[in-house]
């Protein structure tokens, strides 16, 4: 699943993220960055429970099919 980061904006001006697909303290590294869009300041956070979940390393994989003919 892609990962996502849900933002609402509130007629008082307070804005609210809530990531989703984002495992333990990785969510974190995105509050930086959404500071410094929305021109903001964390006041206040909780975790949700994929917080406390295992971070699972992305990794990529390449296939490569040899064909080896002997002529």
């Amino acid at each position: 699943m892609a990962k996502q980061i849900q933002i609402r904006i509130f007629p008082d001006g307070h804005i609210e993220t809530v990531t989703k697909n984002i495992k333990g303290k990785q969510c974190l590294k995105y509050l930086q960055p959404l500071e410094q869009l929305l021109d903001a300041q964390v006041t206040d956070s909780e975790f949700t429970s994929e917080y406390y979940e295992s971070e699972v390393e992305e990794t990529t994989s390449e296939t490569v099919n040899v064909n080896n003919q002997n002529t």
